[in-house]
């Protein structure tokens, strides 16, 4: 493979730790797609006659069909993706095959196969999110009323509504899917024609290759070009950010499927039963979600350190790119598919989510509120006298709105009887009427103009 320069073959060990045709395979449309490219600069310039322009062409569409049939045979002792297809090109065309590799490397060569394929991806994962978002703003509008605990460390804190703990999650997916675009952008220059890391005394035409393959320029520079993985440790870290949002939804519904919850079931497609004990219904999918952050954090840890230590340009070490991003990627969009899938499945339970909406005196700042607003009381007194009446009723244990009129004068002697006006837990998200806050007309309104502008980008991106 390398010419004169070598007389003899890699040793086993030597084969086993540099060969990555195992999963650099992976990128056989996008190496195709940068060759084709690359070929059509070439021929456009002159570097490359049109009649071997033309032979290679063909021979590109032999080795695509080959590959997509299944009938390409990849070898190790051909280390990547690249030389596996030029190899076969060379059988298919004969020596003018060669003329391919004509002012270019393998190192901008799988820079720019690397920006394709994590480009493609994120556009894939974008478009997935979209989906989510929807799923989860949908189920929001039509539970926009139905009342459920608030929690602030896992203990109940004030009454929420379901569609508005949904919508929660729409506005964090929303984030996500800003940083994928915002990675997207700053990931979409081509470093085809880099070379090596000097660039080309060949008059090539980098803005043709980098225009006929989507990009919005060239990289700027020949050096950074061929060592910058920047883009997919953006991607990585757009994609663990998306995937901890995920895992925290996952323990949600984990939590919620309990039986000491039960706010929310999921039917037979998205729960697993037990060996040995047949009453169980397991939420294994929300799980695996949230295992799956796990792995999806770890490769972007993982390309930083391999990343760190690196001086310029290409070093071998970023072979150790692939693998985890292949994977990380690929888990995320699993992960997002399994979310949507259990969104739209999911039935909450209306009568357990009110009944436990109440428990824990989650109407106490309500109370406090109405001492506030009606008995002019500065906030910190209210917060005490609140304290008060709520030992009272834990004393008795009864919820707030059971105690006596009489009981809450005990403690502060201007109490009316409109206090009880503030104390249940309907009126208490109906009063939550700030921008963004649980009253339900306002998650309705916030549904509805959410599922609007997914709408809108779900068009936009159809037509781009």
């Amino acid at each position: 493979m390398w010419g004169g320069r070598f007389e003899s073959a890699p040793a086993a060990i030597m084969e086993e730790i540099n060969a990555s045709i195992d999963f650099d395979k992976t990128l056989w449309r996008q190496d195709i797609r940068g060759s084709r490219a690359h070929l059509a600069m070439l021929a456009a310039r002159g570097i490359v006659t049109e009649a071997d322009a033309g032979a290679i062409m063909a021979g590109l569409g032999k080795v695509e069909a080959e590959i997509e049939r299944g009938d390409f045979t990849f070898t190790r002792a051909l280390e990547d993706i690249h030389m596996n297809v030029e190899s076969r090109l060379a059988e298919i065309v004969g020596p003018a095959a060669g003329r391919l590799h004509t002012a270019r490397s393998r190192n901008d060569q799988v820079a720019t196969d690397m920006r394709l394929w994590v480009r493609d991806t994120v556009d894939d994962l974008s478009a997935q999110i979209l989906d989510l978002q929807t799923a989860l703003a949908e189920k929001a509008l039509a539970f926009a009323g139905t009342v459920m605990p608030g929690f602030t460390h896992l203990q109940s804190a004030q009454p929420v509504t379901f569609g508005h703990h949904l919508l929660a999650y729409v506005e964090m997916l929303g984030r996500d899917r800003g940083r994928f675009a915002d990675a997207r952008k700053r990931m979409n220059e081509c470093p085809l024609g880099a070379a090596a890391l000097a660039g080309t005394s060949f008059p090539i035409d980098r803005f043709a290759t980098a225009a006929a393959l989507g990009f919005d320029r060239p990289t700027a520079n020949s050096l950074d070009s061929v060592s910058d993985r920047d883009f997919a440790l953006e991607s990585l870290a757009a994609a663990a950010i998306c995937a901890m949002h995920l895992s925290r939804f996952a323990e949600e519904i984990v939590i919620w499927t309990t039986p000491q919850f039960a706010f929310v079931k999921l039917s037979d497609a998205f729960t697993t039963g037990s060996s040995i004990m047949p009453q169980k219904r397991n939420p294994d999918a929300a799980e695996l979600v949230r295992a799956k952050a796990g792995r999806i954090i770890g490769a972007l840890t993982g390309l930083l350190v391999v990343m760190k230590g690196l001086p310029l340009a290409y070093a071998k070490d970023m072979q150790e790119d692939k693998e985890g991003t292949f994977d990380a990627l690929r888990s995320l969009s699993l992960c997002i598919a399994a979310t949507a899938g259990m969104v739209r499945d999911m039935r909450p339970d209306a009568k357990v989510m009110k009944k436990a909406a109440g428990a824990g005196y989650a109407t106490a700042t309500d109370l406090a509120d109405w001492l506030v607003r009606t008995l002019k009381m500065p906030f910190r007194e209210a917060h005490h006298v609140t304290g008060r009446i709520v030992g009272l009723a834990s004393d008795r244990n009864v919820g707030l709105e059971r105690l006596t009129l009489a009981e809450m004068q005990g403690v502060e002697p201007r109490i009316t009887d409109e206090i009880f006006a503030v104390l249940g837990v309907d009126k208490s998200v109906r009063s939550r009427t700030s921008y963004g806050g649980t009253a339900p007309a306002n998650v309705r309104a916030q549904a509805r103009r959410a599922l609007a502008a997914l709408k809108k980008a779900a068009a936009k991106t159809a037509s781009a």
